[in-house]
């Protein structure tokens, strides 16, 4: 099946109490158009109120007044997207999308796996984004008590604080920015009581092996000293690193660090790889640390190659393809790498020894 018909799939994850209900019961309410069957994984927790219910179509499936589908996971997730597809098939069901809603205490990781794994699984569905949300009163302490809240962060395309309402604007500040340095690549928007622009949820496309990473310019600002030298850059901080010396910089150092699992690191190189020597590099590396390395993503600059090459991967499920021509853009890789603990100078010493 050709990737356009796949029916896409998005994860929506984040804390206790966080919003993701109300965000859920927005989109499965609002006039867009589309079919999304729901998959609920909340056990214990909120589910969908019975007033936006019209009927009951077994002990799984709920259809709703907009002719969405519920349905709440007691099984496998892999036999409820393939029963799912079965009601498709045979034209029981009619949905265009599917948004599966994690237990507050989920880690995405597996469920992301399942589209990666599972041929059958893999050829009809297409993951498009991991969408999280982040509680703005009680998400620092949240952070920072629970690994599992970190873990969703790490594992997000698109982070949405709720609750900003609640909290002052330099609070709000300091949250971001603890985003942003556990993870560079996942754009951060503020929602007010589950209001967001479902196209900037529903079709991000963020499992798609394409030449676009979005890295956060705040996480490059300083990203060498705040890492490994702790101390302020001053007028005349100098590093071969990429820097964003703007006049919002001095503010970066107002903010409290904290000692986060989940962090991310950007590796960059204007060399370029023996392809050879990066491959085995990878496959080990993955072999070794997999379980940690939540999302990783990057374009690759090999030597003799006129075209870029992208490499995308979750845990152990590693990716990459050629992509367009290099033309008139600067040669040089770049991987951006999300995990648990992961060792930055390991993986900096072993990419360079995989440099031509």
């Amino acid at each position: 099946m050709q990737q356009k018909n796949m029916i896409p799939v998005t994860v929506l994850t984040g804390f206790l109490g966080a919003g993701k209900t109300t965000l859920l019961k927005r989109i499965l309410t609002e006039s867009h158009g589309q079919r999304i069957a729901v998959i609920e994984n909340e056990f214990g927790e909120e589910n969908i109120d019975n007033e936006i219910l019209i009927q009951s179509t077994g002990e799984e499936i709920i259809e709703l007044n907009n002719g969405c589908i519920c349905c709440s996971v007691r099984v496998d997730l892999e036999n409820t997207l393939l029963d799912l597809k079965a009601r498709l098939d045979s034209g029981e069901s009619n949905f265009e999308r599917v948004i599966i809603e994690t237990t507050g205490v989920a880690n995405p990781g597996p469920i992301c796996q399942t589209f990666f794994l599972n041929d059958e699984v893999a050829a009809f569905y297409r993951l498009d984004a991991v969408i999280t949300i982040v509680d703005a009163k009680h998400g620092m302490d949240t952070l920072t008590n629970e690994i599992e809240a970190q873990t969703q962060v790490g594992f997000a395309d698109r982070i949405l604080i709720s609750k900003v309402d609640l909290v002052s604007k330099e609070e709000y500040e300091d949250l971001r920015h603890r985003l942003v340095h556990m993870n560079p690549r996942a754009e951060i928007m503020p929602v007010n009581f589950g209001e967001v622009d479902l196209k900037k949820i529903l079709s991000v496309s963020g499992f798609n092996l394409n030449e676009i990473l979005e890295i956060d310019p705040e996480f490059l600002k300083c990203e060498d000293d705040e890492h490994e030298h702790d101390h302020e850059c001053g007028e005349h901080c100098h590093h071969d690193h990429e820097h964003d010396h703007d006049h919002h910089h001095h503010h970066d150092h107002h903010h409290s660090h904290h000692n986060d699992a989940i962090k991310a690191f950007v590796y960059t190189s204007d060399k370029p790889f023996d392809p050879v020597r990066l491959d085995e590099f990878l496959s080990g590396l993955v072999q070794v640390y997999g379980p940690d390395m939540y999302r990783y993503k990057g374009i690759i600059y090999i030597k003799g190659a006129p075209v870029k090459f992208l490499l995308q991967g979750v845990h152990m499920v590693l990716g990459t393809n050629p992509g367009q021509p290099w033309g008139s853009s600067k040669k040089q890789s770049k991987i951006v790498f999300i995990g648990k603990n992961l060792p930055h100078d390991v993986f900096t010493e072993g990419l360079n020894q995989c440099l031509a």
